[in-house]
């Protein structure tokens, strides 16, 4: 009998525990077993685990968050922390490891296969900016409740006559902003592959409240960067263990910026964790469930060091490799169609 470990790293996401729940039905119909190991990577270094049946994973489809717990806990942060890794592994008989999450867990899932371990990746950020794969689960349901967020921004800022900035997640790619802001109708959209001029910001504004419209939407991620600033706007210097620091403040500043510049009442609002907590969307939820039946027949067929990635409609091996060495950033093709929306192109 093969026993298999799964582990969820990084922020929690829409959809973790749907990828759960199909890796230990999948693997039930093989007759293996399935150990979950609690809290990230801290949960392998530490050695706590709980086995997972069809008792523990009755009812959590529908559930955000991951009944396993999370960490950023980085094991080649600190000495003996892998070998720690590499120990548990051994004493608790894993033939496996599954391993759900962003750029940070899966760089550390490669680094583990070069050194022998059998790992396979499963790709999990709101941010969809993992490369290799279409799309990672969780994606679609931030993207439906930063819509829906934008819908009810439209009917305040129409009533009072307003500008609306909304500050949302993606740190180096723009992907939430980008399509949330396509379909939610947003009058600018601002993200981090492409720097912004706050006076083109705000030449825009003026030119659309010129024609008559009492209200604007502006859609900024929280990496976004004007072109007058070295660095991106931040909440703390403090930094996670792989070295990120905490984003935040750029749809303070841009509101105060523009309601100074224009005259007109600007408020902001930061969405922050709302966008990647609850029920996954239908789509997320049928992504994260084919990922994790791919990801068990991936073990069975031994294509370790690879991560289950979307193509088009079919779930494919990948390398991990090739999810970790570059970040999948918004598609300029697609950031142009919301630029047709703008009042005048930034470039102008």
């Amino acid at each position: 009998m093969k026993k298999i470990g799964i582990l969820t790293g990084g922020g929690d996401c829409p959809g973790l525990n749907a990828v759960i729940r199909a890796v230990v039905k999948k693997s039930a119909k093989n007759n293996w077993e399935v150990i979950g190991i609690l809290d990230g990577w801290k949960g392998l270094i530490e050695g706590n685990i709980m086995p997972l049946t069809d008792v523990n994973i009755s009812g959590i489809l529908p559930r955000g968050g991951t009944i396993l717990g999370t960490s950023r806990t980085n094991p080649f942060k600190e000495k003996g922390n892998v070998d720690a890794v590499i120990k548990n592994m051994k004493k608790f008989k894993l033939d496996a490891l599954i391993v759900i999450g962003g750029e940070d867990t899966l760089g550390v899932a490669l680094k583990l296969h070069k050194m022998g371990v059998p790992v396979i990746g499963v790709p999990k950020t709101i941010d969809n900016d993992i490369s290799g794969t279409d799309y990672t689960f969780g994606f679609d349901t931030a993207v439906s409740i930063v819509t829906e967020a934008i819908d009810r921004l439209h009917t305040t800022a129409e009533s009072h006559h307003r500008i609306m900035v909304l500050e949302v997640m993606g740190r180096h790619a723009g992907w939430i902003a980008t399509i949330s802001g396509i379909a939610g109708g947003a009058d600018e959209i601002l993200i981090p592959e492409r720097s912004f001029s706050i006076d083109a910001v705000c030449k825009n504004l003026k030119a659309r409240h010129k024609k008559g419209k009492k209200f604007s939407i502006v859609v900024v991620s929280e990496g976004a960067r004007p072109k007058d600033a070295n660095q991106f706007v931040i909440q703390s210097q403090e930094k996670d263990e792989f070295g990120h620091v905490r984003l935040g403040g750029i749809g303070q500043r841009l509101a105060k910026e523009i309601q100074n510049r224009l005259g007109i009442e600007t408020r902001f609002v930061v969405l922050g964790h709302v966008q990647r907590g609850g029920s996954p969307t239908a789509y997320d939820r049928v992504l994260a469930t084919r990922y994790g039946i791919a990801a068990v027949e991936m073990v069975k067929d031994k294509h370790f060091g690879k991560m289950v990635a979307l193509r088009g409609y079919k779930i494919v091996p990948v390398d991990l490799n090739e999810s970790v060495t570059k970040l999948k950033t918004v598609d300029m093709n697609i950031y142009n169609v919301a630029t047709t929306f703008f009042a005048k192109p930034h470039n102008e």
